[in-house]
């Protein structure tokens, strides 16, 4: 059974940067698709970032200009690094495996997942003075 855990997260200064990692256990990187998706309560999920086997990562417009995604199949490790963050970032950040990434409408810059099935319990992002 894949077991996922999120680590990173902390108090961020405004402009400040963060690199959150997800570990992968009970199988290896592999051919996982993993996902990176942040929650504020009381909003909807937001899917920030996708990694796939074949190397193709996709983000949201919201952080693709500021972000960086790397996968390290050794490690069994999917990192996020999102840069110039801003208090609107302040989020409950997530990975999930099991789910599916596409490329989202010609010029969108977004993409679709379908639901993972698998989720870590997160880690918490505060950006704040």
């Amino acid at each position: 059974q894949v077991q996922l855990v999120e680590s990173g997260g902390g108090l961020v200064p405004p402009g400040g940067s963060v690199t959150l990692s997800c570990t992968i256990s009970g199988s290896t990187l592999g051919s996982a698709v993993i996902g990176w998706f942040r929650q504020v309560p009381g909003k909807l999920r937001e899917g920030l970032a996708c990694s796939t086997a074949n190397g193709r990562n996709y983000a949201s417009p919201s952080v693709k200009d500021r972000s960086d995604l790397r996968r390290d199949n050794n490690k069994d490790v999917v990192s996020l690094r999102l840069d110039n963050l801003k208090p609107e970032d302040t989020a409950l950040y997530t990975c999930a495996a099991e789910l599916e990434c596409f490329p989202g409408s010609p010029g969108s810059g977004s993409f679709y997942y379908t639901e993972p099935s698998t989720w870590g319990q997160g880690t918490q992002v505060t950006v704040s003075a």
